[in-house]
């Protein structure tokens, strides 16, 4: 299993965020070139799990951006995972 998020990257849009899961998990949201702008996770007190989160960026950072996401119990110690390779903390496998 690869340490970095694989998953393709998804248009930043009312619609794509409306299909997605009310579960917990962590996310990563890029701007045109595909760079990492924002890691974050949904968490139990998230009121509609990673649908909501996602929609509350979308509010704050507007159109033009993608994300991905994972589903996960263990979002803490998956986004303190994901958020050390963006630090240079962790060596990605």
């Amino acid at each position: 299993m690869s340490v970095r998020m694989t998953k393709p990257w998804t248009d930043l849009t009312d619609e794509n965020v409306a299909r997605l899961p009310g579960q917990t998990g962590v996310y990563e949201i890029a701007g045109a070139s595909d760079e990492v702008v924002a890691t974050g996770y949904a968490g139990g007190r998230s009121r509609f799990g990673l649908r909501s989160e996602l929609a509350d960026r979308l509010t704050e950072l507007g159109a033009g951006h993608r994300f991905r996401y994972e589903v996960t119990v263990q979002y803490l110690s998956r986004y303190s995972e994901l958020v050390g390779i963006a630090a240079g903390r962790i060596r990605p496998a």
